[in-house]
């Protein structure tokens, strides 16, 4: 359930803010336009919030801003007390995509950056599943993450990756669950949402769903 890449995280979580601000040249594409990617998120979202994957709270600090209730969901201790110390007023739990403690009943939106490919396809269907009972008939869930067109626009990412010398990011594309836009279609429509996508860089897209019935 993505907790297998906790580790990671321990590591990661005092440098993380420097990677997501492109010093890291491996992941510099995949976190290009990192700000607006964000920002693309918050747009979409309102009502009561429930963010998976809070990191170090850069997207729940945009989403406090804006004006919304806020509720985020963090596997990483680590992780967890740097956007406690950055955002003492955000309600913060531990748990991830698929265990997770009592949410608030009018939630609205569901939000994730940087997160859902932490979950295999069957998982991304169980948690999607679990949300469509949390919201109501409009409710959206807006992801922001690593998606690709087909297996083998992955496969070229990956090999061009290893043609720069980044193999540190071709290890992750291999490794992790980075799934396409038909897969990510149909477990949304399987489950009564309709779902759109928008590229925000080479490597990440808007996932927009909106709760038919």
């Amino acid at each position: 359930m993505g907790r297998e890449f906790l580790d990671i995280f321990t590591d990661w979580a005092d440098t993380y803010d420097d990677s997501v601000a492109g010093d890291d040249p491996q992941y510099a594409a995949v976190f290009a336009n990192y700000n607006d990617i964000l920002t693309e998120v918050v747009r979409h979202a309102s009502g009561t919030v429930v963010e998976f994957g809070v990191g170090t709270g850069n997207l729940a600090a945009k989403l406090l801003e804006k004006g919304l209730k806020v509720v985020g969901v963090e596997p990483s201790n680590e992780m967890r007390s740097i956007a406690a110390t950055k955002l003492p007023e955000l309600t913060l739990l531990e748990g991830d995509f698929l265990d997770y403690p009592n949410l608030p009943h009018d939630v609205e939106s569901i939000v994730s950056t940087y997160a859902f490919h932490h979950l295999t396809d069957e998982e991304k269907d169980f948690a999607i599943n679990q949300f469509a009972t949390l919201l109501p008939v409009e409710g959206k869930i807006i992801f922001g993450d690593t998606i690709f067109q087909s297996e083998a626009h992955k496969q070229k990412a990956i090999d061009n990756a290893r043609k720069k010398g980044f193999n540190d990011l071709a290890e992750d594309l291999e490794r992790e669950y980075y799934t396409t836009i038909p897969v990510i279609q149909t477990i949304f429509n399987t489950h009564e949402f309709n779902v759109a996508f928008k590229q925000l860089n080479d490597y990440v897209w808007l996932i927009k769903a909106e709760r038919m019935k």
